[in-house]
């Protein structure tokens, strides 16, 4: 039951988490090019902020799921 709700959701919700990582990236590129942060840093920022957001991203089906057997 829900299922098209389900999946509709969770598809705006990646679109959202895609879009804030691809601009986290670009604002760590930037602060990189200022040399305010160092190349280590911005692979290990970069890289834990993908992860987080594949782990979120993947994650949220399951929990949108549970919010929609309780609603109906």
């Amino acid at each position: 039951m829900g299922t098209i709700e389900v999946i509709l959701t969770s598809a705006f919700s990646i679109l959202i988490i895609i879009i804030t990582l691809y601009f986290i990236v670009k604002i760590l590129l930037l602060a990189y090019k200022r040399k305010e942060i160092t190349f280590r840093k911005l692979i290990f920022l970069s890289t834990t902020f993908i992860f987080i957001g594949l782990v979120v991203a993947s994650t949220l089906p399951f929990g949108y799921e549970k919010i929609m057997n309780y609603i109906y």
